[in-house]
């Protein structure tokens, strides 16, 4: 699975390359000796004799503007970091939320007894696993290894269970990389773990 701004990325960097590959060559060929290039020469001319406020000279600022913002939109928008990649399944590509995984995984936790905090945050290539309570982690990392070789991920994830000292109270509290909360697992959690 690849990003829609690729396609955007890929005649881009044409573009820049072709201009800047010609403007490197004129101005290597002069510094040669050679005159400069007559498409050169009359791009000085018009930027040395127009003035600021000219039609053209707007419009063209403003188009460069809109592109650069576009750009800087393309380059910061999140594209597919959320999506993990499953493994392909007869000629078809699939691919699961990152918060999904956080679902199933908190899903497979609230079935453990002994668990009376969790927290999951799953990243690109790493699964963070919280849990407090009376609860083995060792055992809580082979329940979840499982499930996440359930998953089917084209890339497995590092997990990481580790055992810490919860607020008081019930409950379970599981969120994802993104922040996103799962919810309905701490009733179904604090159910278990009596």
């Amino acid at each position: 699975m690849r990003s829609g701004r690729a396609a955007v990325a890929a005649p881009v960097a044409t573009v820049v390359l072709v201009v800047a590959g010609a403007l490197l060559y004129d101005a290597v060929a002069v510094r040669a000796g050679q005159p400069a290039r007559r498409w050169r020469a009359q791009i000085a001319d018009e930027l040395a004799t127009r003035h600021l406020d000219d039609l053209w000279v707007l419009v063209g600022a403003g188009a460069a503007a809109l592109v650069g913002l576009w750009l800087l939109w393309l380059a910061f928008a999140p594209g597919l970091r959320r999506w993990l990649v499953l493994r392909p399944y007869g000629g078809t590509g699939a691919a699961i939320d990152r918060a999904g995984v956080g679902h199933l995984l908190a899903d497979r936790a609230a079935g453990l007894a002994g668990i009376e905090h969790l927290r999951v945050k799953v990243g690109r290539r790493r699964v963070r696993v919280s849990v407090s309570g009376p609860v083995d982690p060792a055992g809580v990392q082979r329940q979840l290894r499982e499930e996440l070789a359930r998953v089917g991920l084209a890339r497995p994830l590092r997990l990481d269970v580790r055992s810490w000292r919860g607020p008081a109270g019930g409950g379970v509290a599981g969120e994802s990389a993104a922040g996103e909360s799962v919810d309905g697992v701490g009733e179904r959690t604090g159910e278990a773990a009596r």
